[in-house]
């Protein structure tokens, strides 16, 4: 269960071209990142063991310099007399050591620095060295300036390295290894062996860089062609998918556009069912005033017949549109009185029906100073026709009272038609407003009766279309004591 939440939540992100062109980027750039950094652990570690094999490896090879030329003093008797020959044989020896060392092209210098007095006499030759120690003689050797920097540098460790008798090592220049080697002659510190070394193992640490390079481009040319070859697969496979989202896409659009045709169409023909009701009843008016028609009632019966058949008229046009041109509706070529229209309605339309039941009572209160409207005379007729009928049905079966008021208010240019009833007023629930902005009672299929007709609660709903399409503004409350009102508000 948990699998398939987890596969679920992956499923809703859609990974695009540019996601997987930034994922290799970074890719590549992290391995980037990664190989520089151990490139650079590397170099500081075999700088570091490099350092160290130099000290240690010059130390070694001062310490064995010293260990011979003391192995050397050591099959030395003292207490004989050493021939001539003799003197010559220890006095070679001395200078092979030096010179032997010498040779190495890492060694820059080399002597014993003994002491004298207070001062140090640096000894270089295997000739001044057997005179120093057989006869203690230091007259033959003088001072050198090649070895000045070394007796500077020994002069601070003089009295620890007698002491502590170990050999020290000082680095000048970050490569130059002064080493400084007890120099003992039975049992007795008299100085130092002086070697300067500088060795240099740089071209080990190349050839490993070189070759961690060589291995660090093969990698990254490795890794780039993978990632070069998902990425270019990872592309297709995104180019077919969005492709296949396209055509899936216009295919939901038009599948779309056909719901909301059909939805129109759906609306339309409920309209059309619900505007010929409306024209069935007209009809059988003017059916009704032909057979009544005489003589002396012909005037009026044509007044009637010319309003019943223009309204039919006006129906019949709408059938034809779905959304008729606003020039149908509202325009400075109509004129129409308010007034007359209400009057025309509840005397012709509503009383007329209310003569065989008396079932309610309609009360006009008009305005004589209330200006005609630039809206087509059988518009305004959709519009009232439906609120009057929505309080006759919705208001009670007895002694109901309809009021039908108009008002003008010319400070500011405002007229205000009024539709109230003393009924049973509206559901609440129909009265809240909606994120659209209208009331509840307002939109389709919505009706203030408790019925299951499909074709009722489009009479609120037609009247505030239309009368947004006229400019106008239509509201409903409920009033305080009994019933409700409609107000509609025309600038």
């Amino acid at each position: 269960m948990a699998q398939k939440k987890l596969l679920d939540k992956f499923h809703e992100y859609h990974f695009e071209f540019k996601h997987l062109t930034v994922l290799f980027i970074v890719i590549f750039a992290f391995q980037l990142i990664i190989s520089v950094i151990n490139k650079v652990s590397i170099t500081n570690f075999l700088s570091s063991t490099q350092e160290w094999y130099q000290k240690d490896s010059a130390e070694r090879l001062a310490n064995l310099t010293t260990t011979s030329i003391e192995l050397l003093l050591e099959t030395i008797n003292p207490q004989k007399v050493l021939n001539e020959e003799e003197s010559k044989r220890i006095t070679q020896s001395f200078d092979i050591i030096f010179s032997q060392q010498i040779l190495q092209h890492n060694i820059e210098d080399l002597c014993i620095l003994v002491n004298k007095g207070d001062s140090v006499i640096a000894i270089d030759e295997g000739k001044v060295l057997f005179s120093y120690l057989i006869k203690e003689d230091l007259s033959a050797q003088a001072a050198k300036k090649s070895y000045k920097k070394a007796i500077t540098l020994y002069m601070p460790i003089k009295n620890q390295l007698e002491s502590q008798e170990q050999i020290q090592t000082i680095l000048t220049d970050k490569k130059s290894y002064n080493i400084f080697v007890p120099f003992v002659l039975r049992g007795e510190v008299i100085g130092a062996l002086y070697m300067k070394n500088s060795p240099d193992f740089s071209f080990i640490t190349d050839q490993i860089i070189s070759g961690y390079d060589e291995t660090s481009v093969i990698y990254l040319s490795l890794i780039l062609l993978g990632l070069l070859a998902m990425y270019f697969i990872s592309s297709y496979t995104v180019k077919e998918r969005d492709e296949a989202q396209k055509l899936l896409f216009d295919e939901h659009e038009e599948n779309l556009k056909k719901q909301i045709n059909y939805q129109k169409e759906l609306v339309f023909t409920k309209r059309i069912y619900h505007t010929h009701h409306k024209a069935e009843k007209i009809m059988g008016f003017i059916k009704e005033d032909l057979r009544h028609l005489a003589s002396g009632n012909i005037d009026e019966v044509k007044y009637r017949v010319a309003k019943y058949s223009n309204f039919i008229s006006r129906v019949i046009y709408d059938m034809k549109w779905y959304d008729p041109p606003i020039q149908t509706i509202r325009s400075q070529l109509f004129q129409t009185n308010l007034n007359e229209v209400i009057s025309f309605l509840v005397q012709h339309i509503f009383l007329r029906i209310a003569k065989k039941t008396n079932a309610f009572n309609i009360n006009l209160a008009l305005d004589e100073s209330l200006p005609a409207v630039p809206v087509n005379e059988f518009v305004v007729w959709e519009i009232l026709e439906p609120l009057i009928q929505n309080s006759i049905d919705h208001g009670g079966e007895q002694n109901l009272q309809i009021t039908i008021a108009t008002m003008y208010d010319q400070a500011k240019k405002k007229s205000i038609i009024s539709i109230s009833d003393n009924g049973k007023g509206i559901s609440p629930e129909l009265l809240e407003m909606e994120d659209d902005g209208r009331k509840y009672l307002f939109h389709e299929n919505i009706s203030t009766k408790n019925s299951d007709v499909p074709t009722i609660g489009y009479g609120c709903y037609i009247a505030y279309e239309i009368s947004k399409r006229c400019g106008w503004s239509l509201d409903v409350d409920n009033l305080p004591n009994a019933g409700c009102e409609f107000v509609i508000s025309i600038k």
